[in-house]
């Protein structure tokens, strides 16, 4: 259930096709944010007798005959009036009117703050962006510049509350995830993790983290009288930081930051015990955003770049290369490689996908303009270097999570591809949905390779409900089910199978459309499931079942998340034996990130890269072959 991304989010209105986003004024908006946000509907309880069908609905071509009907037993009870449904329901009920969003705290406790494996691969997502050709380290210095330019570009219309509103089928967005992932940190416990944000303090803080050769520096990035740096003072400052880190003999601290959530949690109340230590660490959790300048990746093929940039996104690519050039916890790192790889990874906790997505279509378009001003040569002030005091003790952990960061970065299987033979105009050619039809591909794919369909997670934005998160859409149905089936068996004619496949993006639509609307199954279980707990009762057989372990394995974690930019984001698998697929259809073509174990046997990040290709390939034969069929 992690490592989890929003879906697609529709803008209307105000945002222009450009992808720079522009300002709903020029002037600040005091309140506008607030009185926005109060004017969304609450996150509705779905009915409970409506979730226990679907549910049953979902288990149908997941679970074996006899487990479904054993579940559909223990549902029948669950339901009875007066029963133990009924009044985890009443108490979910209960909980709306008290709160103002009935899930989101218990889903950010559950979903990231309580679990304990590395935010690295497990939780944390990473954008690819385009290659940039930099011919020397001042083209690698002079777009950083202008990327630091751009976010800080974004960060006025977040401090002014002139960021336009998002809308989703004419319906307002609630934009409260835009006001979490800028000057906000994952700070790590022993048990239990928390999410500080620091926007909301007396003086919120006005310098970037900047990290070179594991080095760490803190840059302010506004004048005295509260104006940004311009590029050029920018890229003045950062030819300082390079200058000062020169020497990579230091122990690479931010590699700690990669380790188990447990025993970061010890090294980290270990570390802030020195006062210098403390007040380095506070100084990079309380920065707007970090700045990773990186060194080169291994050399590779053309046709294995774009899978090595994802690597080098999600973590690094081990203790011997970038993965020391990182502080995990910070919400947001941008990536900027001196060879031009370029991108970022984010801490999952503080938001999905598209607020990610909206801020780097901004600052990529921010920094296509041309720069005009010249800056006079005012004095800057030295960036400083922030100091760490390393005891054998914290030399010790550190050498154990570059062990454990090792071998992560060798499990991880990964293929970033694109494919080129059609994006999203052929779908809608076929008046398809173009996420329900590669959703649909996806499911053929792992069919294909496994005689079996799997529990598959697609991510779906709560956000028309005030503080909305995301639910599931469970693209395996039974509708799907009987489309993989027949799209091989030669004695099905085509026209049914084309029927079969309509049947099955219909299936998906409406989910989809039921998911967003907050009538989805997956967040109320876990919402009876944790209410429950909360009212210290015993926990109710359902939950105990096999059939509800199985329906929660997502052997695929999918999740659409469209940009502007040509851009893919990628993140790692939920489960050992599953697969992390993450897409962005353009026009005319799709960029997919792939994501396996190479500790698992069965699964193979490429061979389902190809499965998938082949299976979007012959989909559209299909429909083209048979023209008449079409419903």
């Amino acid at each position: 259930m992690l490592g989890i991304l929003a879906r697609t989010m529709v803008k209307a209105g105000m945002v222009k096709p450009s992808g720079l986003v522009k300002p709903v004024s020029v002037t600040q908006i005091a309140g506008r944010y607030l009185a926005h946000q109060e004017g969304l509907p609450k996150l509705p309880v779905p009915p409970l007798q409506q979730t226990c069908e679907y549910y049953l609905a979902a288990l149908t071509p997941i679970v074996d005959p006899e487990e479904l009907n054993h579940t559909r037993k223990l549902l029948e009870e669950f339901q009875k009036p007066g029963g133990v449904g009924e009044r985890l329901q009443k108490g979910l009920e209960q909980r709306t009117k008290k709160m103002e969003n009935w899930l989101s705290d218990w889903w950010l406790q559950t979903a990231y703050l309580d679990y304990r494996m590395p935010v690295v691969v497990h939780s944390s997502p990473g954008v690819v962006l385009p290659r940039m050709e930099f011919s020397d380290r001042q083209g690698q210095m002079r777009y950083a510049a202008k990327l630091i330019a751009g976010v800080l570009d974004f960060k006025s219309m977040i401090d002014n509350e002139t960021l336009p509103v998002e809308y989703l089928g004419g319906k307002p967005l609630c934009m409260n995830q835009y006001y979490q992932v800028l000057s906000s940190c994952r700070i790590p416990g022993t048990k239990r993790d928390t999410v500080v944000n620091y926007t909301l303090v007396k003086r919120p803080p006005t310098h970037i983290t900047v990290v070179h050769n594991f080095q760490f520096f803190v840059l302010d990035v506004y004048n005295s009288d509260g104006t940004p740096l311009t590029i050029d003072q920018i890229y003045i400052q950062l030819e300082k930081i390079w200058n000062s880190s020169l020497q990579t003999n230091k122990e690479p601290i931010g590699i700690l930051t990669s380790n188990h959530r447990n025993s970061w949690g010890k090294a980290y109340n270990n570390l802030i015990k020195d006062k210098t230590n403390k007040e380095s660490v506070r100084a990079i959790q309380k920065s707007i955003f970090t700045v990773c300048l990186d060194a080169p990746m291994p050399r590779v093929s053309d046709d294995m770049y774009r899978t090595c940039a994802g690597v080098q996104m999600l973590h690094g690519g081990g203790s011997r290369w970038n993965s020391g050039n990182r502080w995990f916890d910070k919400t947001l790192q941008f990536i900027i490689g001196e060879d031009g790889t370029c991108g970022l990874i984010y801490e999952h906790a503080p938001a999905e996908g598209p607020p990610i997505v909206s801020l780097i279509d901004h600052v990529v378009e921010y920094m296509k303009k041309s720069e005009m001003v010249r800056t006079p040569m005012v004095p800057l002030r030295m960036p400083q270097k922030l100091r760490f005091h390393i005891t054998p003790d914290i030399k010790k952990d550190i050498e154990e999570a570059k062990q454990n960061m090792n071998i992560m970065a060798h499990d991880l299987d990964m293929k970033v591809s694109v494919f080129s033979h059609f994006g999203k105009d052929f779908p809608k050619s076929q008046k398809m949905s173009p996420d329900a039809f590669i959703q649909m591909a996806l499911q053929l794919a792992y069919y294909r390779i496994y005689k079996r369909c799997c529990p598959t997670y697609e991510s779906a934005s709560l956000r028309m409900f005030r503080l909305g998160r995301t639910d599931t859409i469970r693209s395996t149905s039974i509708d799907s089910d009987k489309f993989v089936k027949a799209m091989d068996d030669p004695a099905k004619h085509n026209t049914e199978k084309v029927a079969l496949l309509d049947k099955a993006v219909k299936a998906h639509r409406a989910y989809t459309d039921m998911a967003i609307r907050g009538q989805a199954i997956d967040r109320h279980l876990l919402g009876l499931k944790l209410q429950a707990i909360e009212d210290l009762a015993a926990l109710p057989e359902i939950f105990m079942d096999t059939s509800y372990a199985v329906v929660l394995h997502f052997n695929l974690s999918t999740s659409q998340v469209p940009a502007k930019t040509n851009c893919v984001m990628c993140f790692g698998p939920v489960v050992p034996d599953g697969y992390g697929v993450c897409y962005n259809p353009m026009d005319t073509h799709i960029n997919f990130a792939v994501s396996a174990f190479n500790s698992c046997q069965d699964t193979n990040a490429a061979r389902l890269a190809q499965a998938l290709e082949d299976a979007l390939l012959d989909i559209k034969t299909l429909l083209e072959q048979t023209p008449k069929a079409k419903l």
